[in-house]
């Protein structure tokens, strides 16, 4: 059984890397975004069935996911005032999971995940063909680096 569990594990993991491998920046930028997504959700169940190890790795690939991903990948030359204010909101995003991991708050984990769906969804319409941006032009968005 344990060995069935990692050659899984395994195929899954190759098929995340060749994914990552073959993506495009906009592509990277929402795998950020499920993995932000997927991690809150894992971390909220590991509080609700009182796993506390499954809890801090939980936790942990959501703030380095937000923090080194997500914020890090803002391009505050060409973002403008959206890289500004799309950086304040990942600061906040930030505290309020260190928040409700201190405190095993699941609702704090709904919240950050609540913020997180608009920007997902905005940024998924973003990568759509004929999608037209703030500048008016069908380019890409110019917030991340």
């Amino acid at each position: 059984m344990y060995a069935a569990r990692r050659a899984i594990g395994a195929y899954a993991q190759v098929g995340i890397e060749t994914s990552v491998v073959d993506a495009n920046p906009h592509r990277l930028i929402a795998m950020l975004f499920e993995g932000a997504r997927a991690a809150i959700n894992v971390a909220s169940a590991a509080i609700q069935r009182g796993d506390v190890h499954a809890k801090l790795r939980a936790f942990d690939k959501a703030i380095s996911i937000i923090g080194q991903g997500l914020q890090a990948s803002l391009d505050h030359q060409r973002g403008g005032e959206i890289a500004v204010q799309l950086n304040g909101l990942y600061d906040y995003m930030l505290r309020r999971l260190l928040v409700a991991n201190g405190t095993n708050d699941v609702s704090i984990l709904a919240e950050v995940d609540g913020l997180l769906v608009p920007l997902q969804d905005a940024w998924l319409a973003i990568g759509q063909p004929g999608a037209v941006h703030s500048n008016g032009s069908s380019s890409h968005l110019s917030v991340v680096s």
